[in-house]
């Protein structure tokens, strides 16, 4: 079955790149998820390849080593001129494209850091530790005022074990946050979920078997969606507080909303991170001066969402392209 998915794969990708065999040269952007904020980065890479001009082809490796090194591979058989990609795994991913590069695919890189990447003509990405600190000062705040002289018991739901560099220092970037504001708590539980059904199902499990949390921290979109909902299911709404990460139409939608647990979230700019990525690569790919982001994988800011400031809120959503609400 592998073996036909894979001879499969590879016709299709040749079906595609025969159909604009006509064009100067194809491109290629790659994520490894199907979420919101995944479906934003894979719209940057689209757009930007649009607007140059450039055909686009898109893949999602799901959460699998093998695939993305499989992908790279085909669209490299194939011709494929350049590749925009949110990778996996630091060693893993940076060997495949790497060898990649070697062979005349050039290589921009989204949603990572990592280190021996000379390679690439562009990456970038967010400062986890640095966008879930700013978003912990602000728990903190709401915090006192909302729980004051409470005894504070969290629940952490990351994704160490899909990447754990990147969630762990979201996580750090939270709990430091709060212990310089002088908080005291305890984390009664800390589980992955990172998509949003598994997410409901973890939370809510959370919430069965520790009855006390009053805090739930999560620090990716799926994870803040499904603990948001099933602190909604649990009829909790008004006795937990949620902490959230990521900014998208629905996300920003529940921080609106007077009634939900959702506080706050980071808001990162995956748009940003792919569009910018594209825009190097297909720089690089037809010859122009890339010396300013060759090798360098550069952090792009987020921005606080917070119910505290819900005109900042809708002007986000306004500036993303979603309708203002209320």
């Amino acid at each position: 079955m592998k073996k036909l998915f894979s001879m499969l794969l590879v016709l299709a990708m040749m079906f595609a790149v025969v159909a604009i065999a006509d064009e100067d040269f194809v491109v290629a952007g790659i994520v490894f998820q199907d979420d919101q904020f995944m479906n934003m980065l894979t719209k940057g890479y689209q757009d930007a390849a649009a607007e140059a001009g450039v055909t686009c082809l898109t893949d999602n490796t799901n959460n699998d080593q093998a695939k993305e090194t499989e992908l790279i591979n085909t669209y490299l058989a194939q011709g494929v001129a350049g590749l925009a990609i949110a990778p996996l795994n630091g060693a893993a991913s940076t060997a495949a494209l790497k060898a990649a590069d070697e062979q005349g695919m050039k290589v921009a890189l989204t949603n990572i850091d990592l280190a021996d990447v000379g390679f690439i003509v562009a990456g970038y990405t967010s400062d986890d530790y640095t966008n879930c600190h700013i978003v912990g000062q602000e728990a903190a705040e709401i915090i006192k005022e909302k729980l004051p002289d409470t005894e504070l018991k969290i629940a952490i739901v990351q994704f160490k074990s899909l990447l754990p560099d990147n969630s762990g220092n979201r996580v750090k970037g939270y709990l430091a946050a709060l212990d310089e504001a002088g908080l005291t708590y305890e984390i009664v539980a800390d589980q992955d979920a990172w998509l949003q059904d598994t997410a409901l199902e973890t939370a809510s499990g959370i919430l069965t078997a520790h009855p006390e949390v009053n805090v739930i921290i999560t620090v990716n979109d799926g994870g803040t969606i499904g603990s948001v909902m099933a602190v909604q299911n649990a009829g909790l709404s008004d006795q937990i507080l949620v902490f959230g990460h990521d900014g998208s139409d629905q996300i920003s939608s529940m921080i609106l909303d007077d009634n939900c647990p959702l506080q706050a979230v980071v808001a990162q700019d995956p748009y940003g991170q792919g569009y910018n990525a594209m825009t190097a690569l297909i720089k690089a790919i037809r010859g122009e001066d890339v010396s300013d982001t060759q090798g360098k994988c550069q952090y792009l800011p987020g921005i606080i969402l917070t119910a505290r400031d819900k005109d900042a809120v809708n002007a986000w959503r306004v500036d993303n392209g979603f309708d203002a609400i209320g």
